[in-house]
This record gives structure tokens, sequence and C-alpha cells, in this order.
């Protein structure tokens, strides 16, 4: 068999050969994949909402995108025999140490905290992952404070909450998110 002569142009078809299967495999890959991940996330978000609120029945999906706002909020406002039990609150904050992350809060009574999940984060290994209940119990002080009244921000900031040892950054950030989630729902309620 011979060998073809180097040119400019048998480079050229070749890097477009391979680039084209490369991007082919890919699309396939994507495809095979989209739905095993979407229903993955769909059921760690469901997971949540049962972590941060009490038992319930049917839940009502709201969307809203806070002012100043990157992305939106997702409000899961949940029944029990047609009573209103809590709403669980999808939202996230862009000041965590390694940027955004995502949460689940819980709210009960109009501003009681019923519970928190972590969804997503990059935060460091051993330091700010402390925000997740695997890995410490951090986030259950949280638990049961009333909103209205409680100072949602790290004590070096002057509120009530304990900062994770080293990891402030990642502390005041998750204050942020529930903050965040905390002041759309009084808007969506009128309050």
């Amino acid at each position: 068999m011979a060998k073809k002569e180097s040119s400019f142009l048998n480079m050229v078809l070749t890097l477009f050969v391979v680039t084209a299967v490369g991007a082919l495999a890919l699309g396939g890959v994507y495809n095979l994949t989209k739905e095993p991940i979407a229903i993955a996330k769909k059921m760690k978000v469901e997971k949540a909402i049962g972590e941060v609120l009490p038992s319930f029945d049917s839940l009502v999906e709201n969307k809203v995108l806070p002012e100043g706002g990157k992305d939106s909020l997702t409000f899961y406002e949940a029944f029990n025999k047609g009573d209103t039990v809590g709403t669980a609150i999808r939202t996230y904050t862009d000041i965590g140490f390694s940027g955004r992350f995502w949460i689940m809060v819980g709210i009960t009574n109009g501003s009681v905290i019923s519970g928190t999940s972590v969804l997503e984060h990059k935060e460091t290994p051993g330091l700010g992952d402390k925000m997740n209940k695997s890995k410490s119990n951090w986030s259950q002080q949280f638990d049961g404070k009333d909103l209205a009244n409680f100072k949602l921000k790290v004590k070096k900031d002057g509120g009530e909450v304990d900062a994770i040892t080293a990891a402030t950054i990642s502390s005041r950030a998750f204050c942020d998110a529930v903050q965040r989630g905390y002041d759309e729902l009084k808007k969506m309620e009128g309050k």
C-alpha cells in the first residue's frame, strides 16, 4: 500500500473527518444520557422537597425571576388534604467560594425554616462542603428559625449564624441563598 503524499489538502480532509466522527460520537452520547440525567435531577429535587417539608400529598410549582437575579427560583407549595403545609424553595447564590450553588429550603407558617438541603455545589471538600447534611450537622442550626426575627447572617457580620470553621464565605453564601428565597416568598405573598 502506497503512502499518501502529505499535503495541506490531505491534512485538512483528515482533520475534518476526525472532527466529524468526534462530533457525531459526542452528539450520540449526549442524546443517550440527556434523559437519565434529567430524571436523576428531578428525583434529587423531589427527595430534597421531602427532606425540607412536613408530609404532603400534592405540590404546586411556580417559578420567579428575582429582581436583579440571573436565574429563576422555583417555589413548591405543598398541600396535605387541601391545607397548605409549607413551601419548598429551590434557591441559589452566586457568592460561594467556588461560585454558584443551589439549595432547597423549606418554609412553614410563612417564615419558619423547616429544613434545608444542598442540591448542587462546588465548594471545597472538607471545608465548604460541610453545609451538606451528609458531611456535618452545620445546616441543622437553621431548622426551626423564624426568619421574621432571625438575623440571617454569620456572627462575624452581626448575625446569629455560626459559620463553618475556615469556610466563612460558604456560610455567608448559604445565608444569602436562604435570604433570597425568603425575600421572594414574601414578595409573592404580598408582604
